[in-house]
């Protein structure tokens, strides 16, 4: 799996549809309007998201991860 910033991910959401809700320190929480499930994105500068977080993130918004 290759590594994927907070900030390259945010764009991946937002471009299927997630939309940014809040932001709380450096946590930027996204959700859908049609769907009850928020994610918690953690933005550290260039530093990228851990592998089991990443994953975890593509399953529970369904993108491939090809797509990122």
């Amino acid at each position: 799996m290759k590594t994927v910033s907070g900030k390259k991910f945010i764009k991946v959401l937002e471009n299927h549809g997630w939309s940014l809700l809040r932001i709380k320190g450096s946590h930027h929480i996204f959700g859908k309007s049609d769907e009850k499930i928020r994610l918690s994105i953690p933005v550290h500068g260039k530093k990228p998201l851990k592998s089991g977080l990443l994953k975890h993130f593509l399953k529970v918004t369904g993108i491939s991860e090809s797509e990122v």
